[in-house]
């Protein structure tokens, strides 16, 4: 996927079709005479009723297209919509549609040039209403950070796993090798911080999609040792180093949590440690993945309905992976570990046992009253090793309880913590990267709920608490 500073004047693009970003409240017309006085009036005049009768406002992820009937260097023009507000947020999103709507089969251009201003364009008034640049009411945003947001939400777009799929021809699957080329107008940048935004963009997109990609993985290929396999790939590629335990290793950190887990699975577990070092760095943040490849349940043995997407559950796994590759390629100026407890969940007549008690790497003692709630056994291992580094912020990420989903549906994911500062920091990442968090209580009085007969705690409350 190839990204470039486009010199020439928009209108006079070499590019198979010419894409105009547009922000709610703003006229096509006025837009492409800023861009080019010398546009034909009444082409932009056209071109502005067109959109009229499409219904377009500029509404983030509006779309509509038409022919340039040569009034433009490329042959077609499109219209996109930005939303009302200017932000990186908005434009991630409507590169991301846009990159999709454009990549249908009978689609087969090479090659577009987007103008995107990080600005509105306002009418003067006056009897000639000659446009005006209007600064942006956000100046916090620089324009190196409009293009990566641009840079990031195409290449988000461009995620498409069907390696599976046997449906297509040859053409089909040349066309997704040879992605089309964006060429972009309209912003100031020296070519040095282009280039620099570009890398972060691609960076960020690139890394999201590896997540996606292990995550839609089927479990009988993304087992334990196919993990450990990519966090190493990541590894070498990005100067990390990792460092992957087989069960005997397991065994001898005494993780008995992690491998109370993995007795039931054919499949052995691994654990793997992904660590980047900044140089002088004053701060050590560990992030931890819950890495279960399958999720039967255990002898606390899912429906089939419950099971049928349990490949997922590694996805906590896959988030450090993507992660720990953009601070790998990156390097951030804090030292970063990311650690992965992975396991398969599954009976067997050796497998876990509802109460049985283990023993975890700290060790603390837990009654198992549940063997489907897994996750938090391999965690407590997983976060009890990061302790020991002696890290200054711990963030574990895991498909832990779909309860989360039934108290806030697919639209957040929900946050605990014990630092107001740190859940403060991801909230607003959260919301510059398009997502939601919402936080969930860890009330003193839900520790009761967890008290155990005859071990130090038990890993689930009775009667589905």
């Amino acid at each position: 996927m190839k990204f470039s500073l486009e010199n020439s004047q928009p209108t006079k693009a070499k590019a198979d079709a010419l894409i105009l970003g547009i922000y709610s409240g703003e006229s096509v017309k006025d837009v492409l005479h800023s861009l080019d006085a010398k546009v034909d009036k009444v082409f932009a005049e056209q071109v502005e009723s067109h959109l009229q009768n499409e219904g377009f406002k500029g509404k983030l992820h509006q779309f509509v297209s038409t022919a340039s009937f040569g009034h433009l260097q490329a042959p077609r023009l499109i219209v996109l919509g930005l939303g009302e507000k200017v932000t990186p947020k908005n434009i991630r999103k409507a590169a991301a549609g846009l990159f999709r709507k454009l990549n249908g089969a009978d689609n087969n251009e090479s090659s577009y040039s987007l103008n995107i201003r990080p600005a509105k364009l306002q009418a003067s008034t006056g009897k000639k209403k000659k446009a005006a640049a209007e600064k942006s009411a956000d100046t916090k945003y620089g324009e190196d950070e409009f293009l990566c947001a641009l840079v990031e939400g195409w290449t988000l777009g461009s995620f498409n796993f069907d390696k599976y799929k046997t449906q297509g021809n040859g053409d089909d699957k040349k066309k997704k090798e040879k992605a089309p080329e964006l060429k972009v107008s309209g912003l100031s940048l020296p070519a040095k911080d282009f280039a620099a935004a570009v890398k972060k963009g691609k960076t960020l997109g690139d890394s999201t999609n590896l997540a996606r990609t292990l995550i839609a993985e089927p479990a009988f290929y993304m087992t334990p040792t196919r993990l450990a396999a990519e966090a190493k790939k990541v590894a070498k590629a990005t100067g990390l180093t990792c460092t992957v335990m087989t069960e005997a290793q397991i065994e001898k950190l005494g993780m008995g949590a992690l491998m109370g887990v993995a007795r039931g699975a054919d499949e052995p577990p691994r654990f793997i440690v992904l660590k980047y070092t900044a140089p002088k760095a004053k701060k050590q943040i560990a992030i931890v993945g819950k890495g279960i490849t399958f999720d039967s349940g255990g002898l606390s043995l899912k429906t089939a309905v419950g099971m049928e997407r349990m490949k997922y559950d590694m996805s906590g796994a896959a988030a450090v992976i993507g992660t720990m590759q953009v601070v790998g390629t990156l390097k951030p100026k804090v030292s970063v570990i990311g650690v992965i407890a992975a396991t398969e969940n599954m009976p067997s007549g050796k497998a876990l046992h509802p109460g049985d008690v283990l023993q975890a790497m700290n060790g603390k003692t837990i009654e198992v009253n549940n063997t489907d709630a897994e996750g938090r056994l391999v965690l407590a291992d997983a976060l009890s090793y990061v302790c020991e580094e002696g890290v200054d912020e711990i963030i574990d990420l895991a498909t832990l309880t779909g309860a989360i989903i039934h108290a806030l549906g697919r639209v957040a994911a929900g946050v605990m913590g014990t630092s107001n500062e740190l859940i403060k920091d991801l909230d607003k990442a959260a919301e510059e990267a398009g997502e939601k968090l919402w936080r969930l209580p860890l009330y003193e009085e839900f520790k009761p709920k967890l008290k155990s007969d005859i071990a130090d705690l038990k890993n689930a409350g009775s009667g589905g608490e």
